[in-house]
């Protein structure tokens, strides 16, 4: 497939993080795992667009200031410090950017988290939600949203404008479905180890590309890289 004449020349990758990059599901599920905490509830009520994300933040972050309060920068660094990286990843990212390939992190997942891989990937660019601290460096009760779930959209579209990239070329890689919204008119979305049965269903009716693997070498046949 990689060789199709039909499939445009890939010249940026956009990944999603949690779930594709690194193999949990969610920096914000870690962050409950580590305080023993459990918001699943909120999280059916934001798939379903009951609550925003800055709502839906505050929630979690309610949730661990209960088990523990405060909570400072370095307690949520060693919450994520046995997150591993997606098999494959590094040497994905490594091939597409020696064939001249942008790539780019767009996540909703915590900023403390992503930039942490996105400098290990030594990727392009990324964006990412995350924390506000107090002067003494403790966590406080609201996040930041750089950008909504379901609009990456937009972040995308900016993302193409600022580094003089065509849409045609760019490819979109997520795991569940809010990631559609990385699919913008004219570009390709892939998507990746779908786990939810809701992620799965929606991949299955969009026309899309969908790799049910957890190494993320094997969306190099998907993509055209010269």
């Amino acid at each position: 497939m990689s060789n199709s004449p039909e499939i445009p020349l890939t010249k940026c990758v956009v990944f999603d993080c949690d779930g594709v990059l690194v193999d949990a599901v969610s920096s914000w599920r870690t962050l409950h795992d580590h305080f023993g905490t459990d918001n699943s509830l909120h999280l059916q009520r934001f798939i379903r667009g009951e609550i925003t994300d800055v709502e839906f933040m505050r929630s979690d972050i309610q949730m661990w200031k209960a088990v523990q309060d405060p909570i400072s920068r370095d307690e949520l660094f060693r919450a994520y410090s046995g997150v591993k990286l997606m098999d494959g990843a590094r040497e994905v990212v490594e091939e597409l950017q020696q064939n001249g390939v942008f790539v780019a992190i767009v996540s909703a997942g915590v900023d403390l988290f992503v930039s942490s891989i996105a400098a290990m990937l030594k990727v392009d660019d990324w964006i990412a939600n995350g924390f506000v601290f107090n002067d003494d460096d403790s966590l406080s009760d609201e996040g930041v949203c750089r950008l909504h779930a379901t609009g990456k959209g937009e972040v995308i579209h900016r993302l193409l404008k600022m580094n003089h990239l065509d849409v045609g070329g760019c490819v979109s890689v997520g795991d569940s479905e809010m990631d559609l919204s990385m699919h913008v008119d004219g570009s390709r979305f892939i998507g990746f180890n779908p786990t939810r049965d809701t992620s799965i269903e929606a991949f299955n009716s969009a026309d899309i590309d969908v790799v049910h693997s957890k190494d993320l070498r094997d969306i190099l046949p998907h993509l055209r890289l010269k």
